[in-house]
């Protein structure tokens, strides 16, 4: 997780201004230790761990509100009004379970870019899905990429969880159907789509992909139950502009991060969660199959503000 209050990062351009200009509000009205600087310092910190600049603008406007009404004096303040406000931010909108059918099967549709760990965690998000009891088929709907197929048919076989693939180059959307159909047949509990990894920016791809939303809904009513989204951790601002193009795409309901083990700038969660109101439900923590777990918020703020 990362430390915001531990080390000093350098010198950016100022967003405080900014704020002060949104906000109609004079820093010299900051009394005790909280002066320019230490806002300057707060947002520079913010920016650094990827919080970007609608959540950034937001934590900064309440710290300095309170500050005016005299409840924040000094850091130890600070930190617990930051910390009060990422709770407030974070359980804020829909929820962050995985929402279930009334009645099986459960279709989860797992979107992405190529290379930020989708297929893993689909392969993920099966075993845990079995070890809470449910039966788990897996439906390989990226018809492009033989690798990736057969890939998850090992994965499959492993976690010893039903298979489903395609034909080389069909329709995706076939797939998932076909899927579908065969949970309703062998009264699997979950089916987990995995659509082929595409460029957020391929129009072509994304059409693809809205065309296997469609099939899903035709096909069994309140399908698919969860659309997310795999977004990879490390890529910072670049993230905010994939849930964007996905968003416009489709439903995005909610979204699993992967490599957070591999990140110090954590506050992506947040940046995403202000700007699309989109709750990360799941995060990938090692690459091994059952290093992945559910997003906790009042873990990840604690993590946040934790002495080393």
């Amino acid at each position: 997780m990362p430390r915001l209050f531990k080390k000093k990062h350098e010198a950016k351009k100022s967003l405080w201004r900014r704020a002060v200009e949104l906000a109609l509000t004079d820093v010299r009205v900051m009394g005790g230790n909280m002066d320019h600087a230490t806002l300057e310092t707060l947002e520079e910190r913010l920016l650094a761990a990827d919080f970007g600049v609608p959540a950034t603008l937001r934590l900064v406007d309440h710290v300095e509100d309170l500050t005016r009404r005299g409840k924040v004096r000094a850091g130890r303040e600070l930190a617990q009004a930051l910390q009060d406000e990422l709770r407030r931010l974070l359980t804020e909108g829909p929820d962050r379970e995985l929402q279930a059918a009334d009645a099986p099967p459960t279709v989860y549709l797992i979107a992405g870019v190529n290379g930020v760990g989708k297929t893993t965690s689909v392969a993920k998000l099966a075993h845990l899905l079995k070890q809470e009891g449910q039966s788990v088929m897996v439906a390989a709907a990226d018809t492009y990429r033989a690798g990736a197929v057969e890939q998850l048919g090992v994965w499959a076989e492993q976690i010893g969880v039903d298979f489903i693939r395609g034909q080389q180059r069909g329709d995706p959307a076939a797939v998932a159907y076909d899927a579908i159909d065969a949970a309703i047949a062998r009264k699997t509990d979950v089916v987990l789509v995995d659509t082929a990894g595409r460029l957020h920016t391929n129009r072509g791809l994304m059409e693809e992909l809205q065309k296997v939303d469609r099939v899903v809904r035709r096909r069994l009513e309140g399908a698919p139950h969860e659309s997310l989204l795999v977004l990879d951790a490390t890529v910072g601002q670049n993230a905010v502009n994939q849930a964007r193009a996905f968003s416009q795409a489709i439903e995005i309901t909610g979204l699993v991060l992967t490599k957070m083990d591999s990140t110090a700038r954590g506050g992506i969660v947040v940046a995403l969660q202000e700007e699309f109101s989109l709750p990360v439900k799941l995060v990938g923590t090692g690459e091994g199959v059952a290093d992945i777990q559910t997003f906790d918020p009042e873990a990840f703020v604690e993590g946040v503000f934790a002495e080393e």
